[in-house]
């Protein structure tokens, strides 16, 4: 690989780390080309699955204030994540239940290391989206809790004015 090539391939790797939520570091040993492209398909659109080399890897990841170097060794593959790092997570672990030739090395997620074990207990999360869900109908609860509450507050008092007023009227009348 000529010296400017090289320039450009850490440069290009130096970008997609910085561009993205999260990348997951993979070794592909004993994977067919179809099998590469499948995992590629299976990642989906917000993931970029590229086999990359541990040398210019490491360079990119000083450049861009990522530590990897400790996943950089044998055939190594990233999968650059700019979406939903969860949806990646789950591709990638799903995949490698089915073929064991993938193993995860590691990764990061916001500039912030992570081991193999890491990105599986990320892959366990629910997505982002079931969670702001979730998220929305437990406010949507308290919400409706708050307005009941705010409703019985006046009819309450109401109830009590009424009561203190028959009461008075009782006494008044019974003497």
């Amino acid at each position: 690989m000529a010296t400017s090539d090289k320039v450009a391939a850490v440069e290009e790797i130096t970008r997609k780390l910085r561009d993205s939520n999260a990348a997951v570091v993979t070794s592909y040993t004993g994977l067919t080309v179809a099998q590469l492209k499948e995992l590629r398909r299976s990642l989906g659109e917000n993931a970029q699955y590229r086999v990359v080399k541990n040398t210019l890897t490491q360079i990119a990841a000083k450049e861009a204030g990522v530590q990897l170097d400790e996943h950089l060794k044998g055939s190594t593959a990233v999968a650059f994540v700019t979406g939903d790092p969860v949806v990646a997570a789950k591709g990638l672990r799903d995949f490698a239940k089915d073929n064991p030739a993938l193993v995860i090395k590691g990764g990061v997620l916001d500039g912030k290391a992570l081991s193999a074990d890491e990105i599986k207990k990320l892959a366990d999360l629910e997505s982002r989206e079931v969670l702001l869900a979730k998220l929305a109908g437990a406010m949507k609860g308290k919400q409706s809790q708050a307005a009941a509450l705010f409703q019985a507050l006046p009819s309450k008092f109401v109830r009590t004015a009424e009561a203190l007023r028959a009461k008075k009227a009782e006494q008044g009348g019974a003497e």
